[in-house]
């Protein structure tokens, strides 16, 4: 048990970071799956823009790391240019 009254603070706010953490985490990796699975070249092509704008916020706040994101767009990006 916590025992100081700051160190509660802190694991309430760790907690509530952790969640939102992991929402943006799965709500990404669902958005990149969506964008493996297109077979349409349009729809690919607007959905690209929006999983890398997704990919680089984690990047940003360490949620991934920022190389992972860089390989993940990079591929993306080439399965997207050969449809």
């Amino acid at each position: 048990m916590a025992n100081h009254k700051s160190a509660l603070k802190r694991i309430r706010s760790n907690g509530a970071k952790q969640l939102r953490n992991k929402y943006q985490h799965k709500t990404t990796r669902n958005a990149v799956r969506d964008l493996r699975a297109a077979t349409d070249k349009k729809e690919a092509e607007a959905l690209l823009p929006k999983v890398v704008a997704m990919l680089d916020k984690l990047a940003k706040n360490n949620i991934i790391h920022k190389n992972k994101a860089g390989n993940l767009k990079s591929k993306l990006t080439k399965q997207v240019a050969t449809l």
